[in-house]
C-alpha cells in the first residue's frame, strides 16, 4: 500500500522536488547576492546588505543622504574612519557604546529597547544601529585627541559668536512661515521620507499650501499651513541657521522630529529694528493620551481643550492615573526638543497644540504653554559660546581628515 502511494504520487513528488530545489537555489543566489561587495575600501569589503540596511534605517529616521549613492558613500567613509582609528589605537570601551545607543533611542523618546524593536519591525538590524553608534562615536574620540589641542579660542572668536547668538544684537528679526508637520511612525517612514523630499524641492507657495492642506497635521494646515509673522528668537534656536539660510519661497530640507519630518517655506523676513527679545526659560506642560491621532484621542483632546485655560488646570485632568501620563517643566530655549519648541513657538500662554505624537504615534501629545521668561540682556555664558566654537572648528578638521583618507585610499566600486 504504501510503495503504491508512493508510485501514484511520483510525478507530484518529483515537481515538488524541482520546485523546491529551485527555490533553495533562488534562495542560495538571494543571499550571496546580499552578502555580495559593492565596495572595497583599501581591501575591506562593502556588501549589499550593509548597504540596504544603512538605507533603510536612514529612511526611518527621516535623514538627509538616504538615497543609494549617498549611502553607499557614507560606509565607505565609515570604513576610512574605523581603519584610520585602529591605526591610532582608539577604541570604544563596552560601556560607552551601551550609553551612546541609549542616548541616540532617547532622541525619538524611546527606550533603548523600544526604539530597537521598532527598528526590527522595519527590517533593520541591531547590528546596523550598533555599528552606525559605535563608528560616530569612535570618530568623535579620534578627532578630539587629534585636533582638540589646535583649537585656539580668542576674545574676538568670543565677541563674534556672541553677537551671532543673540541675532545681530542690535535688532530683532521675525519671519513669516508656512509649516508642514507629516506625521511618520516607523510603519510610514519611507513613504513619508520620499513625499517629504518632494515638498522640499517645491518654491511655490500655492503647492506648499496644497501639500499642507492634504498632508499636515498641525493647525495651520486649514490655512494652507500659513503662519504669522514670528519674531525668530521665538523658535527653536537650532531652526535660526536654517531658516536665515533660506531665499523667499524656499523651503527646508527634510527635518526629523519624534514620529514626524516638518518642513518650512519661507514667506517673508524683515529686521524690525528693535532689540531681539530672549528667553531664559520656558515653561509648558505635556499631558499624553493613548490613541495617538485617532478620532477618539483627537475628541478627547478638543473635550480638555474646552475645560482647561492654564497649565494649573491639567492637574485636575491627571488625577487618579500614573504620574507619568503628565510632564510640566520649565527648560531653557536650547534644550528643549525640537519638535515641541516649533509648536510652543506658536503659542501663546495657556494655548494649546496637538500636533505630535509619541510611542510610535501611538500617543498623543496635549501641548500648553505655561509662560515664557525673558532673560535679561546679559552676557552669554562664555563656556557654551566656546564649546560652539570649538566643535565648530572640530568638524573642519574632521571633514579635512576624511578628504584626504579619501585621496589616499584604494576605492573600488563593484
Amino acid at each position: 500500500m504504501w510503495k503504491v502511494t508512493l508510485m501514484k504520487f511520483s510525478p507530484l513528488i518529483r515537481t515538488l522536488g524541482v520546485a523546491l530545489t529551485a527555490l533553495m537555489i533562488s534562495q542560495s543566489a538571494f543571499a550571496q547576492n546580499l552578502f555580495a561587495p559593492v565596495a572595497q575600501v583599501n581591501g575591506a569589503v562593502v556588501t549589499e546588505f550593509e548597504l540596504q540596511q544603512r538605507q533603510r534605517f536612514l529612511q526611518l529616521l527621516n535623514a538627509p543622504g538616504a538615497d543609494r549613492e549617498t549611502s553607499l558613500q557614507a560606509l565607505i567613509d565609515d570604513r576610512l574612519r574605523l581603519a584610520e582609528a585602529n591605526r591610532l589605537g582608539v577604541s570604544l570601551p563596552s560601556e560607552g557604546l551601551a550609553a551612546g545607543l541609549t542616548e541616540f533611542a532617547g532622541r525619538a523618546n524611546l527606550s533603548l529597547e523600544e526604539f530597537s524593536i521598532a527598528l526590527g519591525q522595519a527590517g533593520v538590524s541591531e547590528e546596523t544601529l550598533r555599528d552606525f553608534v559605535s563608528t560616530s562615536l569612535i570618530w568623535r574620540d579620534l578627532v578630539r585627541a587629534r585636533f582638540g589641542g589646535l583649537v585656539n579660542i580668542t576674545d574676538n572668536d568670543l565677541d563674534r559668536e556672541r553677537a551671532r547668538a543673540t541675532g545681530d544684537a542690535a535688532s530683532g528679526i521675525r519671519v513669516l512661515l508656512s509649516e508642514i508637520i507629516i506625521p511618520a511612525p516607523p510603519q510610514n517612514a519611507a513613504r513619508v521620507a520620499a513625499l517629504a523630499d518632494q515638498i522640499s524641492q517645491t518654491r511655490s507657495e500655492a503647492e506648499f499650501s496644497s501639500f499642507a492642506r492634504r498632508f499636515s497635521a498641525t493647525a495651520s494646515r486649514g490655512q494652507g499651513g500659513r503662519m504669522p509673522w514670528t519674531p525668530l528668537s521665538q523658535l527653536p534656536p537650532s531652526l535660526h541657521p536654517i531658516i536665515l539660510d533660506l531665499s523667499e519661497g524656499e523651503v527646508t530640507a527634510p527635518l526629523s522630529i519624534p514620529n514626524a519630518v516638518a518642513l518650512f517655506q519661507l514667506r517673508g523676513i524683515e529686521e524690525t529694528g528693535r532689540p531681539a527679545t530672549t528667553y531664559s526659560e520656558i515653561e509648558y506642560a505635556a499631558y499624553y493620551i493613548s490613541g495617538g491621532r485617532s478620532e477618539a484621542a483627537l475628541a478627547t483632546a478638543a473635550s480638555i481643550r474646552a475645560r482647561v485655560d492654564r497649565c494649573d488646570d491639567l492637574y485636575g485632568i491627571a488625577q487618579g492615573q500614573p504620574e507619568e501620563v503628565l510632564e510640566r517643566g520649565a527648560k531653557a530655549p536650547g534644550d528643549i526638543p525640537r519638535d515641541i519648541g516649533i509648536e510652543l513657538a506658536k503659542l501663546d500662554p495657556g494655548e494649546v497644540s496637538t500636533a505630535l505624537t509619541r510611542a510610535n504615534g501611538n500617543t498623543l501629545v496635549f501641548l500648553m504653554l505655561c509662560k515664557r521668561t525673558a532673560a535679561e540682556r546679559a552676557e552669554a555664558d562664555i563656556g557654551q559660546l566656546a564649546e560652539i566654537i570649538r566643535q565648530r572648528e572640530l568638524q573642519g578638521h574632521a571633514d579635512q581628515l576624511i578628504e584626504q583618507l579619501r585621496a589616499d585610499a584604494r576605492i573600488i566600486l563593484k
